[in-house]
């Protein structure tokens, strides 16, 4: 690992055990933990998180792709995160997944791959309606989770992996936040080329760059940002090219004068504003589910 990883990782550790310093599972909300998705016994691993009020009957998914630079991160780094979703009545998937630099380009992405496989194979014994099927990802797990989308509405792009998606599976909205889609313009920072194989050529850096890879069947997104997080400029290059392909997007970006927001504002669950984002988007996919 880099040392630019590996501070990163440091900084990531220290920041985000304060951010959920005091934070326990809510009353409301039902969890199963710890459920074996893949071959990996340490990082596929996925919580499921539902509301207790929706004893009975199906609900709406969302799947979580966290964030960390590819290098950091797992379920436990997002489980107040996803909670506080499920609290506005989805059932929420919260996965780990295989980390560089040991496990590097398409290892995250195949892992998606058998979380939603393992979505649509058990849907009937945790509630899920495979009909309204949504995700997030937040910084780099908003890129993996837009790629994994590529996969899903662009052939040719599929064809660049080897993995088969499961049949007849969409993904209706995506929450994109705080995000990285051109590759090739973060070429040199540290995180990314450790991720990265360590004989990839620069075709690679375009095979990663979102928006040269989506379609007019690319799902229907809701791109956030912040008015001070340091990849601000990613989220417009995003909505430009969706709105070329006349995929419906939504665009904001919280903060304002008064209100300093910064890169991944809306995990901390503690902050009103995190807590208007997560509705906000949380409105926006059951605005799908009436279509």
């Amino acid at each position: 690992m880099s040392l630019g990883s590996y501070i990163f990782k440091k900084m990531c550790t220290k920041s985000d055990t304060a951010r959920d310093s005091g934070l326990t599972t809510p009353a409301e909300i039902e969890r199963f933990d710890n459920i074996k998705y893949g071959s990996n016994p340490k990082w596929n691993l996925l919580d499921v998180y539902r509301p207790k009020a929706a004893i009975a009957g199906k609900l709406p998914v969302i799947v979580s792709f966290h964030g960390g630079g590819w290098v950091y991160g797992d379920k436990g780094v997002y489980q107040f995160y996803c909670m506080e979703l499920a609290k506005h009545g989805f059932a929420v998937l919260n996965y780990s997944y295989r980390l560089a630099p040991k496990f590097r380009h398409p290892a995250p992405l195949e892992d998606t791959n058998e979380v939603f496989t393992w979505l649509m194979e058990n849907a009937e014994n945790y509630g899920f309606d495979t009909e309204n099927i949504f995700a997030v990802g937040d910084s780099a797990g908003a890129m993996g989770i837009a790629l994994y989308a590529c996969v899903l509405t662009s052939a040719d792009y599929a064809k660049k992996y080897s993995f088969k998606p499961p049949k007849n599976m969409r993904i209706k909205g995506l929450a994109l936040n705080c995000g990285i889609y051109d590759a090739e313009h973060f070429c040199t920072v540290k995180t990314l080329r450790d991720y990265l194989p360590k004989r990839s050529s620069e075709d690679l850096l375009a095979d990663l760059t979102v928006i040269k890879h989506v379609t007019n069947d690319f799902p229907q997104s809701y791109i956030m940002t912040s008015n001070y997080d340091h990849l601000r400029s990613e989220s417009p290059k995003l909505e430009k090219v969706l709105q070329e392909r006349s995929v419906r997007c939504v665009f904001k970006e919280y903060g304002n004068e008064s209100i300093k927001l910064y890169h991944v504002f809306h995990c901390n669950i503690k902050t009103p504003e995190a807590i208007q984002a997560n509705k906000d988007e949380c409105d926006f996919f059951k605005g799908l589910i009436k279509q």
